[in-house]
């Protein structure tokens, strides 16, 4: 006999809350998740999960290792953490290129050998890795523009319509001059049985 998959989501914004119900609704998974309206950043499980993941947004921890110390506090023994987080693909040239990339400096993001060692000197292993490719890359950015621009088109006179025009113009072209330079990826982590001292 197998257990139904169940899930919960955290988010601050009541946007994306009544958007991801909506979706769940379309999906008729509405009885098998629920969300919260709450920081990420401070909510821990009230039962330990199976899985614990932070796709894209290692803010609320702080960063890196932050977010892997908080989701750890909702996970049960032996489960798995999905964290989601860029890398450089090569080293940007230019401070415009970083700035591209929305990071404020070099230093923000590691290689992906980096962040491979970054996970390890956490005390996690790295059991499994599903990296972005260019194509789903820039369909993922391209979606972001679409959505803004349908806003625009339904909102022209909102008082916040110029800062999303002003962000439609310029995410083109710093996606553009980003891709070749930054990657993305989903890792999996599985807290280490036995810690292996590294040179």
């Amino acid at each position: 006999m197998t257990t139904a998959i169940v899930g919960t989501g955290v988010d601050i914004s009541t946007h994306f809350l009544a958007s991801a119900s909506r979706r769940a609704a379309e999906l008729g998974v509405s009885d098998r998740v629920s969300f919260h309206h709450a920081d990420a950043g401070s909510y821990i499980a009230s039962e330990p999960v199976d899985v614990a993941a932070c796709i894209g947004a290692t803010w609320i921890g702080g960063g890196l290792e932050g977010t892997i110390v908080h989701l750890e506090r909702s996970l049960r023994p032996g489960g798995v953490i999905l964290v989601g987080e860029p890398y450089w693909l090569k080293e940007p040239p230019d401070a415009a290129t970083v700035a591209a990339c929305h990071a404020t400096s070099r230093d923000e993001f590691s290689t992906l050998a980096g962040l491979v060692g970054r996970f390890a000197d956490a005390g996690w292993d790295l059991v499994e890795l599903v990296l972005a490719n260019p194509d789903g890359w820039d369909r993922y950015h391209g979606a972001q523009w679409l959505t803004i621009r349908r806003w625009l088109d339904a909102h022209p006179d909102d008082e916040l319509a110029a800062a999303f025009r002003d962000e439609l113009s310029q995410a083109p072209f710093d996606h553009v001059v980003c891709r070749e330079y930054l990657g993305w990826g989903v890792f999996v982590l599985m807290r280490a049985a036995l810690q292996v001292q590294r040179d």
